[in-house]
């Protein structure tokens, strides 16, 4: 089995966790949940008390650092999803490389709608209510659809690893 149409979802996880450090100093005493709670508010004022929260404790440029950060992981990760799916279905896993490109498909539409709503949103320093009520709709959805291409990748290759004897 070749590599190669691994590569893109490796580099997806390498860039999750560069998005997962850099989010860190955005766990302030007024944010608790960091981005997360960003992510998960729903109106303009919540927004704003976020934002004004991390320009006080100065981490604003590292909050939208890591919402660009999540830009480019999101494509990354998405696409090496949707092309491991579609190795994993011609090469015997249908159903799990089916999930892998659907959650691939739906993670990447739903992610980059949450994060750019969540960006235009920090770059005009100003919380909108229909921004933050999409970020807040879709993050459950992509959160779903994250782990199901997670686990369509991941338990095909263990399945092909260890389910079948593999070596």
């Amino acid at each position: 089995m070749t590599r190669r149409p691994y590569t893109l979802f490796v580099l997806g996880l390498v860039a999750f966790a560069v998005v997962v450090v850099c989010a860190l100093p955005l766990f302030v005493t007024a944010v608790p949940g960091g981005l997360g709670d960003h992510q998960a508010a729903a109106t303009a004022a919540e927004v704003d008390r976020i934002q004004q929260a991390w320009r006080a404790a100065g981490v604003e440029g590292m909050a939208r650092a890591t919402m660009f950060a999540d830009l480019v992981f999101i494509g990354i990760f998405a696409s090496g999803c949707m092309i491991a799916g579609a190795h994993l279905r011609r090469t015997g896993e249908r159903l799990l490389g089916m999930a892998a490109i659907v959650g691939g498909v739906v993670f990447m539409v739903t992610d980059y709608a949450e994060t750019i709503a969540q960006t235009i949103q920090l770059l005009r320093f100003a919380g909108d209510d229909g921004l933050a009520g999409l970020a807040a709709t879709v993050r459950p959805v992509k959160t779903a659809a994250f782990i199901l291409a997670l686990v369509g990748v991941l338990g095909a290759l263990a399945r092909r690893k260890f389910g079948r004897g593999g070596a």
